[in-house]
């Protein structure tokens, strides 16, 4: 999921900074394309890392059991 939005944020951001040539009052629109590009690598790289760690997540199941001296006889 994050994959795909970094990417969607790579896409806009290098659309808004390589393709729109207009100008807005008060908006550089080269600057906001180049932090949406930064926002999408780090939400690459951050979603890479998150499921590398659920990846080598180890479950281990604890049994106690408990010796009482007494052994059942064996059976006949």
């Amino acid at each position: 999921m994050y994959v795909g939005g970094g990417i969607a944020l790579l896409v806009v951001g290098g659309i808004l900074s390589f393709g729109v040539s207009d100008r807005v009052d008060g908006l550089d629109l080269t600057a906001i394309g180049y932090i949406l590009i930064a926002g999408g690598v780090l939400a690459i790289i951050l979603s890479l890392v998150l499921n590398n760690q659920r990846r080598n997540t180890t479950h281990t199941e604890v049994v106690e059991r408990r010796n009482t001296g007494n052994t059942p006889p064996p059976p006949l």
